[in-house]
């Protein structure tokens, strides 16, 4: 009881301290405090914003990190909701409020775990134990945590994204691709002097529409869905339009590269050049930039790999093996959306594995919320992980 009762205290702290994107200094602040209270060994601050708390044991073992982001969507229509979206309001067994389930209750019940698992056995293990608390997740999965992989270098990483207490092994990966075309302008009332990228940019579309992306037959199928497109100059009163930009959302399979994602697009531009001379077009991905809360900026390609472990693994067959004497039946599963898994994983090979509280489609949706027992089953399930392979 008396966990039960600190992982959910815990949570409602973090619930109520706003964390938007590159605004998650609070949240620092409050998990460091966690740390130093509970004995942790060190509590390391990266230049991103990034928090790094760690546990050592006496004995040389496996390194341990477990992920976990710490910023949150923005609250879009506050007045709708009906419980606050900062209130950690607890109602029917379940506590409401932005993060509760992206992804703040796995950071809370992380963080319990870590300090069960030293309360229980001090530093009488083999090994480390890492819990990182990320920035800019919601922004860039997988870019803020190559630089804890860099400090930590764990041998086993746990994501902490919502999973219902089952494992994941698997996580279709994120591309945001990017077509441009380019025209002539002219006045609207003489558009043959023109050249209309808007023009070229439907013929484009409806070619890229045909493409048949992959499938596979654990992670599904891949997908290529057109989400945006822009015009200039825009209002474009009495002008034919010289440019035209649109944004494809690419959910990618493990083994997927930026070439050949890319490849299939550029065949589609070739034959339309072939086809019409005058037909200017190029793709690529999309990259972004945000500032960090410690002044830093972020920056990279917005292209984010799949990966895909073998449910045999011994890894994963020993997490199931202690999370079954516990009362658990997990599940082997995969995540379809994005994680930084991306890095840890799809990047850097690392072992990797999901497991968090609560269920994917709560992610950030009015009235967000998470069930307490998912929050304390997830203390029980982390504390299994630790023991399984400690």
């Amino acid at each position: 009881m008396e966990k039960e009762r600190e992982v959910i205290a815990l949570l409602a702290r973090l619930v109520r301290i706003r964390s938007y994107s590159g605004h998650e200094e609070g949240i620092v602040d409050a998990l460091s405090a966690y740390a130093r209270e509970h004995g942790f060994d060190k509590v390391t601050i990266d230049p991103y914003g990034n928090v790094i708390m760690t546990i050592t044991g006496d004995y040389p073992g496996p390194k341990l990190l477990f992920d976990g982001h710490m910023d949150t969507v923005p609250v879009n229509e506050a007045d709708q909701w009906k419980h606050d979206p900062l209130g950690a309001e607890i109602e029917d067994g379940k506590m409401y409020g932005r993060g509760t389930s992206d992804m703040k209750g796995a950071l809370a019940a992380m963080m319990t775990g870590a300090a069960s698992f030293l309360e229980e056995r001090g530093h009488h293990f083999a090994g480390e134990i890492n819990v990182s608390g990320v920035v800019h997740e919601e922004c860039f999965e997988g870019v803020a945590a190559r630089s804890i992989s860099q400090m930590v270098n764990p041998d086993i990483v746990i994501i902490g994204e919502a999973s219902e207490l089952n494992l994941k092994i698997a996580q279709r990966g994120r591309a945001e691709v990017v077509l441009e075309t380019f025209g002539v302008p002219a006045h609207s009332s003489n558009p043959e002097k023109g050249l209309n990228a808007v023009y070229m940019m439907t013929e484009a579309i409806q070619a890229i529409r045909k493409l048949k992306p992959p499938v596979h037959p654990f992670m599904g199928k891949g997908i290529m869905e057109l989400t945006d497109i822009k015009s200039e100059p825009y209002p474009g009163a009495s002008v034919v339009p010289e440019y035209c930009k649109a944004t494809f959302d690419r959910r990618l399979l493990v083994g997927e590269t930026e070439e050949s994602v890319l490849a299939p697009v550029k065949g589609v531009l070739t034959d339309l050049k072939k086809k019409d001379g005058r037909f200017q077009a190029r793709v690529s991905f999309a990259e972004g930039s945000e500032r960090c809360y410690t002044g830093k900026t972020i920056q990279g390609k917005r292209f984010f790999p799949g990966w895909l472990f073998n449910e045999k693994a011994d890894y994963i067959q020993k997490i199931c093996r202690e999370m079954r004497k516990s009362g658990h039946t997990p599940i082997l599963t995969r995540y379809d959306f994005c994680t930084n898994g991306s890095h840890y994983a799809g990047e850097a090979g690392i072992k990797t594995v999901g497991l968090g509280p609560s269920r994917e489609n709560l992610a950030h949706t009015m009235d967000e919320y998470i069930e307490l027992s998912q929050l304390t089953g997830a203390v029980e399930c982390y504390l299994d992980v630790m023991h399984a392979l400690l």
